[in-house]
């Protein structure tokens, strides 16, 4: 059966890396925002032209073998020169195994090999009001794609045609105050942010599913997105929640990848097929960015 315009085929030339950049690229900078996280810029002026919310990089240090293979990081931020020109990555990121914490110790001069970008990033969609949840380090795509949907920035070689929303929110949780990272950002950039911690330290007290559901009843339903990012029960809660609300809702995988160009295999998610049967899809390449309500959790 031949599929529709709007079907895209997985295996399709356009969901592989082929055209993704590879760089040895110098850090500029890398600072503390939180304990254990870090906020890392790097120059890579081929990257970040073309680079849009929800996609991601690969990324190593240079001349070593040792972690061996390269870690996604997803896009935080791109950084332009002073006539708007994209020159550089933000990235963010907790240390939480050897190849992390090896990347804290990193300074200004030293160097990466990352390529990108990969993935398909975030889908360009029309909503009134654009509610971002996040889990742990699952803010980290969201400053982007919170900037775009407010009208501030602009990102792709191509301009990606990103309907303005009236208002994007982003829902927060963390273990505890230490572990906030990076609110300033949001903040400024015009976003209403909603907290909450486990141990009660910071917002509200309790899972950001909670703070979700809040906000999920101060609008209305008609022409409202999700999007969400971290641990993957809170995303299968969040979708839970938003399939109850009549809530559209879009997650980004954080399942850990090997090679990040859809050759290992070792990404695979299952997702529900047009038939009502499931297959397994590679996050890399056929995501990380998911629509909610079709994957099998």
């Amino acid at each position: 059966m031949p599929r529709s315009s709007t079907e895209r085929n997985p295996l399709h030339a356009g969901y592989y890396a082929d055209s993704a950049n590879q760089a040895r690229v110098p850090i500029v900078e890398n600072v503390r925002l939180a304990r254990d996280t870090y906020r890392m810029r790097f120059e890579c002026p081929e990257i970040a032209k073309r680079i849009v919310p929800g996609q991601f990089l690969m990324v190593r240090l240079a001349g070593l073998n040792d972690p061996l293979l390269g870690r996604p990081l997803a896009l935080y931020d791109t950084v332009c020169d002073s006539v708007g020109k994209p020159i550089g990555i933000d990235i963010v990121y907790l240390t939480v195994g050897k190849m992390t914490r090896r990347l804290a110790q990193c300074v200004a001069g030293d160097e990466l090999d990352v390529w990108g970008p990969l993935g398909n990033g975030f889908p360009a969609i029309a909503t009134d009001h654009l509610i971002m949840v996040a889990g742990g380090i699952g803010q980290t795509p969201f400053l982007a794609l919170g900037q775009e949907y407010l009208g501030r920035r602009v990102y792709g070689a191509t301009s990606r045609s990103v309907q303005s929303a009236h208002k994007v929110t982003l829902c927060y949780g963390i273990r505890s105050a230490g572990f906030l990272a990076g609110v300033a950002d949001f903040k400024k950039a015009g976003i209403d942010v909603r907290l909450s911690s486990d141990d009660g330290s910071i917002g509200h007290p309790g899972f950001v599913t909670e703070v979700l559901r809040q906000v999920l009843a101060e609008t209305s339903s008609e022409n409202r997105a999700v999007v969400c990012c971290g641990p993957e029960p809170m995303m299968h809660a969040v979708a839970a929640l938003c399939k109850r609300e009549n809530t559209r809702c879009y997650v980004s995988l954080e399942t850990p990848m090997a090679c990040g160009i859809g050759i290992c295999f070792s990404c695979v998610t299952r997702v529900r097929q047009p038939d009502g049967s499931w297959d397994y899809k590679r996050t890399c390449v056929e995501g990380p960015i998911f629509d909610a309500h079709k994957i099998e959790w």
